[in-house]
């Protein structure tokens, strides 16, 4: 059941600042003190939200949702596995709100496929302001009107998130996805490493995670050449004719 207003024994704080989009937020937490915080902040904002307690329900649930906030530490599944599976099976925006907080976790989140990475104790006005920008990347880089982009054999429909090559379905992460987009998009300029961060990551994370994401991309398309990089400016699709792209 989705909860669309504050219980009855909280005092909803009206706040006018908050965006006119409301969202169906599934809240994946095993601490029921945990969930009801979550739940209070987020029905005060507007938004719908539905709560379950382990790993395999969020499996079971998550495709009614508009947007995941995913606890690790899960009961019956470990949270990364249940961010992989879901990143596996759709483009359904995950933020992790976890009590790991080391430079490490958050880079295991991100590379499982979490769009975001929270540690807890957090700031409700920074959970709430981290699901707005989530969302509105989301919305801008795949709503309505957005057209297949092809570049030779390479095909890349964003309304499905499906990439072929010659014709042969090319399984990339939801990061992998948005990067390769983002360059396709712009096949005949050198799109920067801020922006691709700023577009793709929100701009909070290290250089070196677009480097792994790149090296991805190319592993999976099966020739280094699709992405060529212009060194201290950023990436290009395809090859370049110029000698002042270096592939790395």
């Amino acid at each position: 059941m989705w909860l669309h207003k504050a219980p009855s024994d909280t005092t909803p704080q009206i706040d006018d600042t908050r965006p006119s989009d409301s969202w169906r937020i599934l809240v994946v937490e095993n601490k029921e003190s945990e969930a009801r915080k979550l739940t209070d902040c987020l029905l005060r904002h507007g938004h719908r939200t539905r709560t379950v307690g382990g790993g395999r329900a969020a499996l079971n649930t998550y495709k009614e949702s508009d947007l995941v906030l995913l606890d690790l530490d899960l009961p019956d599944l470990d949270g990364l596995e249940v961010c992989r599976l879901l990143r596996a099976a759709s483009c359904v925006p995950v933020i992790v709100v976890s009590s790991r907080c080391t430079e490490l976790d958050r880079v295991l989140g991100l590379r499982a496929g979490a769009d975001d990475y929270m540690s807890k104790p957090y700031s409700v006005h920074e959970l709430i302001a981290r699901v707005e920008a989530v969302m509105r990347r989301t919305k801008k880089q795949y709503g309505p009107g957005i057209d297949i982009v092809s570049h030779g054999p390479l095909r890349i429909d964003p309304a499905t998130r499906r990439v072929h090559l010659s014709g042969k379905s090319i399984k990339l992460t939801r990061k992998e996805f948005d990067l390769l987009h983002i360059l396709a998009s712009q096949p005949d300029q050198v799109v920067s490493r801020k922006y691709i961060m700023d577009q793709v990551w929100g701009g909070d994370w290290s250089q070196r995670t677009i480097d792994t994401h790149v090296s991805s991309i190319r592993r999976k398309l099966g020739d280094k050449n699709w992405i060529v990089t212009a060194r201290g400016i950023g990436f290009q699709l395809g090859a370049a004719a110029t000698d002042s792209y270096v592939d790395v």
